[in-house]
Parts: structure tokens; C-alpha cells; sequence
């Protein structure tokens, strides 16, 4: 079997329909694809780890949640900001333990260049509406020299 090298070529329709049709498509998987890795990000980052492991060792989110306190959904989504370069993160997403569900709030601020981060809240909202506050005044801050302050400062 064999071709002749200098037969005429198939015409190619060059419809911009496709185009029009198939972009908005794409256009959707970018960016599902780039909020799942920018959540992929604050979900593995030091702020949220030392936030859930400090609720595993509070007495009152243990009293409220129970035990094997851990992210309420098998993929978690970190709602609000997470800027630790200016100095801001105010965070919440959802918890669960043996006992009960509920959602961490956390907010932090750093206030000049080189300052420290100062919780400002640090709360659980349980499934019936009540408001727990977790950030104890007579113990002080959890979060001072953890992780956090390391990743913020180094």
C-alpha cells in the first residue's frame, strides 16, 4: 500500500465554535484546580496543625468534642486568610471528635515588622449554636513559641 506524497490535504475546519464551547470549561477546572491547591496549602501549613493539635490538648474542646478530635470532613476546606507575611490570619473550619461536631475559629495578628502573632480569638462553635471560648486568660496565649512563631519569623 502506498501514498502519493503529493495528494491534496484534508481540509481542517477551524471553527471558533469549539473554541467558545471548550474554553469556559477549562477555564472552570483551572480554577477548581487552583483553590483545591491553595486549600491543599493552608490545610498543611503550621498555623492550621498547631491550631488542631491545641484543641486536642484543651480541656474544655475535649469535654465539648471528645476524643480523636480531627478535621470534620475527609477534605477539609480552611475558610478566611491565612497571611502570615502581613501579619494576619483569621481562620475557621470544621471539627469533629467521638462526641461531636462543631468549628474552630482562629485569628491572630502581628502588629509591626518584627512582632510577635497575638491570638485575638481563638473559639469552637459547637453544632447547637453555643460559642466556646478556648483561648484560656489565666493560662496565656497557647500559641506563644510554637511553630507559628517560628514560620512567621524565620
Amino acid at each position: 500500500m502506498s501514498r502519493r506524497s503529493d495528494r491534496a490535504l484534508p481540509s481542517i475546519s477551524s471553527s471558533w465554535r469549539v473554541w467558545v464551547q471548550t474554553l469556559p470549561i477549562f477555564m472552570i477546572i483551572v480554577t477548581v484546580s487552583a483553590l483545591g491547591i491553595f486549600n491543599y496549602q493552608k490545610s498543611s501549613s503550621s498555623v492550621v496543625a498547631a491550631t488542631l493539635y491545641a484543641l486536642r490538648t484543651s480541656e474544655a474542646g475535649r469535654e465539648e468534642l471528645g476524643d480523636e478530635i480531627y478535621f470534620r470532613d475527609m477534605w477539609p476546606w480552611i475558610w478566611g486568610e491565612m497571611n502570615q507575611l502581613h501579619g494576619r490570619v483569621d481562620i475557621h473550619f470544621g471539627v469533629k471528635g467521638t462526641k461531636g461536631k462543631g468549628v474552630m475559629r482562629f485569628k491572630s495578628e502581628r502588629r509591626g515588622r518584627m512582632g510577635k502573632f497575638e491570638t485575638k480569638e481563638w473559639s469552637l462553635e459547637t453544632e447547637d449554636g453555643r460559642t466556646i471560648q478556648l483561648l484560656d486568660q489565666g493560662r496565656g496565649d497557647p500559641f506563644k513559641n510554637t511553630s507559628m512563631e517560628a514560620e512567621a519569623t524565620g
